[in-house]
């Protein structure tokens, strides 16, 4: 294990899929999200195969022992990237990140009730302060107020919708790795995504002008890198290591909001951002700890020669 190069690894993925998502929303205007899951799935498709290749694992990355268990890990998945491409049209990019946030807090909910997994008091506690972050990141959005358009609401939704597909996807991945290996879910995520984001032609696609094609095709590269060094960093360094640095994406996209955007965080978006992410990070020092004392148990257990 190198835990500096892990967590190097994930400020780099991080890095990638905020300024992934930045080009996104460059193109909102005039690119439908559908069409921009493709060009993300489709120009993310060299990246992984090419590095698939050099690790000598194309053919275990072609291998799926349960294709059904993939295609409803891409349909999950590929519904939230939708919806939060969607929502970048309508949303600062702070509050879309944000918002995000909520997913890995409800991924705790979900893995109790689909996984069977022991929930204990402090991590409910957590994720429902978490929770509580989120909507208060929300409430300017929701709110009845004669200024507030209909696009911030729906976009609102888009985002907190995104995040519950995007835990779901995550509970999902939990179950394929029993039996299947990393490098065949990250191929077949990509594979399926690509292929479910041709069923959105119908509803609005356009010929890109070559700066937007340009764009979209860098959204395709930029997710495709993020992706390994994201699954890289994870081999480098502990799960609870380097699971808080997901975070620094928050801080990303407030400096790209500002500067690229001209996106003035609000006082309650980051009080409500400040909420969930420390929510998050009590979440994963506690795992943490548990992780610790089960070590110190087998310990203690294992018979001394």
């Amino acid at each position: 294990m190198r835990p500096i190069r892990g967590i190097l690894y994930k400020l780099i993925s991080v890095t990638m899929f905020v300024a992934m998502s930045s080009l996104v929303k460059s193109v909102s205007d005039s690119i439908p999200p559908g069409q921009a899951v493709f060009f993300r799935s489709a120009f993310a498709l060299p990246v992984i195969i090419g590095w698939l290749a050099w690790r000598h694992e194309l053919r275990t990355g072609l291998k799926a022992s349960k294709p059904l268990g993939h295609f409803w890990r891409g349909l999950i998945g590929t519904s939230a990237m939708g919806m939060g491409f969607a929502s970048l049209g309508f949303l600062p990019l702070p509050e879309v990140t944000a918002i995000g946030y909520a997913a890995p807090l409800l991924v705790v909910i979900f893995a109790s009730m689909f996984l069977g997994e022991e929930v204990r008091a402090f991590r409910l506690t957590a994720v429902f302060v978490g929770l509580t972050g989120v909507l208060i990141v929300l409430s300017p959005r929701l709110t009845v107020d004669a200024g507030l358009s209909h696009g911030q609401a729906l976009g609102a939704m888009l985002a907190l919708t995104g995040a519950v597909f995007a835990a779901l996807a995550q509970v999902t991945v939990r179950k394929l790795v029993a039996t299947e290996t990393t490098s065949s879910i990250v191929f077949w995520f990509s594979m399926t995504s690509l292929s479910l984001s041709l069923i959105t032609i119908p509803f609005g696609w356009v010929m890109p002008t070559p700066g937007e094609a340009a764009l979209l095709i860098l959204t395709g590269l930029m997710g495709g890198i993020g992706q390994i060094f994201l699954t890289s960093s994870y081999r480098e360094a502990d799960a609870s290591l380097v699971a808080p640095f997901d975070y620094a994406s928050i801080l990303l996209a407030l400096a790209i909001g500002y500067w690229v955007f001209a996106e003035v965080p609000s006082r309650t978006m980051l009080l409500g951002a400040s909420i969930v992410v420390a929510a998050g990070i009590l979440i994963i020092w506690r795992e943490r700890q548990l992780g610790l004392e089960r070590q110190r148990q087998r310990k203690v257990m294992t018979p001394q020669g």
